[in-house]
């Protein structure tokens, strides 16, 4: 009896976006276009509508937007507790440190629906970073500014912000992992101390290398992240004369005493195998991480909970990963 393949297929949802969407030609875009993109993109994300896709907050937890001030600027987060029950007014709770995907596009309001419930069934305050997108004028090194910026300074200033810094931890999306795992390697350079840190469909490597992974091939054309999306990330991201290794922690020379990790990789996705090298490679340098992938889902998965059944699974295992973690 000969062996039959079952080739994956992405969530019927997924594919109706896809089919009533056409991706634009990114090479193509120019600036004016990008910015009109990333805008109309960004308020479809953000609205009530967009809800059917992003899911709906926990009706537990709070949620507005703040202004953090940094060295020369200032800087949107959006903010999210417990509103309900007896953890809400109370402010020894836990940290997480939260910065979403995209790149070029993206706002923390897509992520809503995680991070409420994160805020409402840990309990946590989750700091959500609205970092500078990439242009042509702004590459990666100012999201990863941005993210460690926020971080140090909500730690700096816990009894403002309700929080134990004690009991901290860092998660991030797609680019927002890049952030999230740069930051982490930051921390132990630093003596901040982290409990935990969670990176789902990571982006960890921008260095030529980053196609030669076997996802790359296999899932070029993904209906929700395609390679030549990465191509203008990447030419964003580390333009000529920047160092693409300095944003790749896949790349990271001492990967040893970080925080604990748990990579979250969806497997139709071209940086499926930046996950499973990430993971890989913690190990080696004795970094405990945790590893789990969900067949079927498409990168971007956690964010369009309404579309893809296997999001809410992917957030159950990130609150019981950080509930342990955090605990006091």
């Amino acid at each position: 009896m000969s062996e039959v393949t079952i080739t994956e297929r992405p969530p019927l949802g997924i594919r109706l976006l896809r089919a009533l969407g056409k991706e634009p030609d990114w090479s193509a875009m120019t600036a004016e276009q990008l910015v009109a993109y990333r805008d109309a993109e960004n308020r479809k994300r953000a609205s009530r509508l967009g809800r059917v896709v992003t899911g709906c907050p926990d009706r537990g937890a709070a949620i507005q937007w703040q202004e953090v001030a940094l060295p020369g600027r200032r800087l949107p987060v959006r903010v999210y507790r417990p509103s309900s029950g007896r953890d809400a007014g109370r402010d020894d709770l836990p940290l997480v440190l939260h910065v979403h995907g995209g790149g070029f596009v993206g706002t923390a309001a897509q992520s809503d629906w995680v991070n409420s419930h994160l805020a409402a069934r840990l309990p946590a305050v989750v700091v959500s970073v609205e970092h500078r997108l990439l242009d042509q004028e702004t590459p990666l090194s100012a999201a990863v500014a941005d993210g460690w910026d926020v971080l140090r300074h909500v730690v700096a200033h816990a009894a403002q912000w309700g929080v134990d810094p004690a009991r901290t931890a860092v998660f991030g999306e797609s680019t927002g992992s890049m952030v999230t795992a740069l930051a982490a390697i930051r921390a132990r350079e630093s003596g901040l101390l982290l409990r935990a840190q969670v990176l789902v469909n990571p982006a960890v490597d921008l260095t030529s290398t980053m196609y030669d992974h076997a996802s790359f091939t296999e899932h070029a054309s993904s209906p929700t992240l395609t390679v030549s999306y990465m191509r203008l990330l990447r030419r964003f991201a580390v333009p000529p004369g920047t160092d693409p290794r300095a944003m790749s922690p896949l790349h990271a020379d001492d990967l040893s005493g970080l925080a604990p990790a748990l990579v979250v990789v969806p497997t139709l996705d071209p940086l499926a195998d930046h996950g499973r090298c990430y993971a890989e490679r913690l190990r080696a340098a004795g970094t405990p991480a945790r590893l789990t992938e969900y067949p079927g889902a498409t990168h971007a998965f956690l964010s369009m909970p309404g579309v893809v059944p296997q999001a809410k699974a992917a957030r159950a295992e990130i609150v019981e990963f950080l509930r342990g973690l955090l605990a006091g």
